[in-house]
């Protein structure tokens, strides 16, 4: 073998070994070249020491000097965590999920800022759920959603801060109360619906009841305002045939007087009117004191056409 190395020229192994190292050279500066994507960020070590953090783009690693220490995304993250139990003020444990969203601002606090950053959020969400459920009672917890999730995006994001992460919300999924709480708010929801059935069926009959009334007053206004106005027309045409009647009877003794009647005639007619009251039902009469006269003449001429027809026999 050495025999056959002492027969390659020198210079040819040169030119081998020269060819194999500028090979390497290439395959290394290949490998340190990095391309970071939209929405990553590179946190860069030098010597095992924070150098700087590298953004969308091109850049080139140090061999054996720089390495990545992290890579983070930039996008809006969605952490679901399983159901914390937690205890009201009024000392029931009930199950609460919650969501947080939260963004990666400070790639270098992220990497350097906490052991775990993601298991360090779950817990710090489940104990603040906590201290905050355990002032409430609760009807407080089951209606105050939007001031349960305000308080916890407050808190969290204040002490995630250092940390590089912004909590952008957080929202409570389910709330599940123990099973007796639940039963019992059946049954009072259940009630509340019959209450209001009961309530809905009441003022239905009471709008029932008030437009009957105010229909049959109503009527009874319009019947009453007929009844007036029939009266009205009724003795406006009595007033007329009266007033008819007593201008016919003054044009009738106009005419009398004009034509030059004695008192005769008068009393004549006198006894025709008398004639004409008699023949009604009335059982009593009360005859003038001028037509009293009026009986003795008509008995004088009585018996004066008795003897005219006596002597004429």
């Amino acid at each position: 073998m050495f025999t056959i190395l002492a027969a390659v020229d020198p210079g040819t192994i040169a030119l081998v070994v020269l060819l194999i190292m500028l090979l390497l050279a290439v395959i290394i500066a290949l490998s340190s070249i990095r391309i970071v994507r939209q929405t990553k960020a590179l946190v860069i070590e030098r010597l095992g020491r924070y150098y700087t953090t590298w953004g969308t783009g091109i850049h080139w690693l140090v061999p054996f000097i720089d390495r990545v220490s992290k890579i983070v995304t930039l996008k809006e993250v969605v952490n679901d965590y399983t159901p914390q139990p937690v205890i009201t003020k009024d000392n029931v444990t009930m199950q609460i999920d919650t969501v947080v969203y939260y963004q990666i601002t400070d790639a270098k606090a992220f990497t350097y800022g906490v052991e775990n950053p993601d298991r360090a959020l779950e817990t710090l969400s489940a104990t603040t759920l906590r201290n905050i459920i355990g002032a409430l009672d609760l009807d407080e917890a089951l209606t105050s959603r939007e001031l349960i999730n305000g308080k916890m995006r407050i808190i969290l994001d204040e002490a995630t801060d250092p940390w590089g992460i912004k909590v952008i919300r957080v929202e409570l999924k389910n709330i599940i109360p123990p099973k007796d709480i639940r039963e019992a708010m059946e049954k009072q929801m259940r009630a509340e619906r019959e209450k209001r059935q009961v309530i809905l069926i009441a003022e239905g009959e009471r709008q029932s009841q008030i437009l009957k009334a105010e229909g049959y007053k109503e009527s009874q206004i319009l019947e009453a305002q007929a009844q007036k106005e029939s009266m009205i027309l009724r003795a406006t045409g009595e007033a007329e045939a009266i007033l008819r009647v007593q201008e016919a009877t003054a044009r009738g003794i106009e005419m009398i007087k004009k034509a030059g009647a004695d008192q005769a005639v008068l009393t004549m007619k006198a006894y025709d009117a008398l004639v004409e009251v008699s023949k009604g039902q009335a059982t009593k009469l009360i005859i003038p004191s001028e037509l009293q006269g009026l009986a003795g003449l008509v008995t004088s001429a009585k018996e004066l056409f008795g003897d005219d027809k006596k002597s004429s026999k």
